[in-house]
């Protein structure tokens, strides 16, 4: 349903949370009247997690991380693994904590080249990332992805990825004057929700109904 309701969805590939979110956006997309902007917010996790590498194993080879990280990163992934089950998707933890902001950049190519490559894009980096099938910090494999997207001009994406890297730190700092610090994040009205669990209550406002 066309409209020119706009709810802004923050994301970032390289959280388990926001992989979890997008299908059920889509349908939030689908099912009522209001255009959904994507745009990219890259998570400054050592900040907040600390760091870590480990190997094919999980062995640790190096950390900056307390026990109390630890138990937050370790519950994360497990509790988004059983979400994941119940889908058919595959969540697997990372080995290191990733540059994300490559992979931002060529989203924002693909939204340039219109919304069914970026569709394609968006689901494919996501899932194969998620599956450690992909190096999302090598411009020629994602310029690979955008071509099976269906970007005629992919070819073109390394040559533009750092500017569009440019553009991507713009957009996350903007978001953080507006009040972003992760995501899953919507914007709605002006208000700022955080996490796929306000997805029924951004239904119900789009309804004219007070959120629950």
């Amino acid at each position: 349903m066309p409209s020119d309701r706009e709810i802004i969805a923050y994301t970032d590939y390289k959280s388990p949370y926001a992989y979890l979110a997008k299908d059920p956006t889509y349908e939030l997309e689908r099912d009522v009247p209001v255009r959904i902007a994507w745009r990219p917010y890259i998570l400054d996790i050592p900040a907040y997690l600390g760091s870590a590498r480990v190997d094919a194993s999980g062995a640790v080879l190096e950390e900056s991380r307390n026990a109390h990280q630890w138990r937050r990163v370790r519950y994360s992934y497990m509790d988004c693994r059983r979400q994941a089950r119940k889908r058919g998707l595959t969540i697997r933890g990372t080995q290191k904590i990733w540059d994300s902001s490559l992979a931002a950049a060529g989203m924002l190519f693909a939204q340039q080249a219109g919304g069914a490559v970026f569709r394609r894009y968006h689901d494919t980096v996501f899932k194969r990332f998620w599956q450690r099938a992909l190096d999302i910090e090598d411009a020629a494999v994602l310029a690979g992805v955008l071509a099976e997207a269906g970007a005629a001009d992919a070819a073109a994406f390394p040559a533009r990825a750092e500017a569009l890297r440019t553009e991507v730190a713009r957009i996350s700092r903007a978001a953080e004057a507006d009040g972003v610090f992760g995501v899953p994040s919507f914007v709605v009205d002006g208000e700022l929700y955080w996490g796929r669990e306000h997805l029924p209550d951004i239904r119900a406002i789009l309804a004219g109904a007070p959120a629950a």
